[in-house]
């Protein structure tokens, strides 16, 4: 990862919807739902590609993670999720059983 992508989440959902990672996301329900086509996905049809932390610049505790995520059936698309003491219970859950690219 080189700098730029460091401070600011926006800046790495850009460089990713360049490459392809355009669809948006919710977790509803404990599935994974495409904003757009409102396709709803398990856990088991998610495979998380790429993943990057971010820390508040004024508040350490504000945490984020920021997910490239691909679907069974070929979308690509991102995820902003809080963790830490801002995390969601649902979101969370959901992730711990997402399938992640090794390598």
């Amino acid at each position: 990862m080189t700098e730029e992508y460091a401070k600011h989440e926006k800046n790495l959902i850009r460089e990713l919807q360049k490459k392809g990672y355009t669809a948006n996301y919710i977790i509803k329900d404990n599935t994974l739902v495409d904003v757009d086509t409102k396709k709803e996905y398990t856990s088991d049809e998610v495979t998380i590609v790429g993943e990057h932390r971010y820390e508040g610049m004024s508040n350490p505790s504000d945490m984020s993670i920021l997910y490239a995520l691909k679907t069974k059936d070929g979308r690509k698309g991102t995820y902003l999720a809080g963790y830490g003491p801002s995390a969601d219970m649902e979101t969370a859950e959901f992730f711990k059983n997402v399938n992640e690219v090794q390598g």
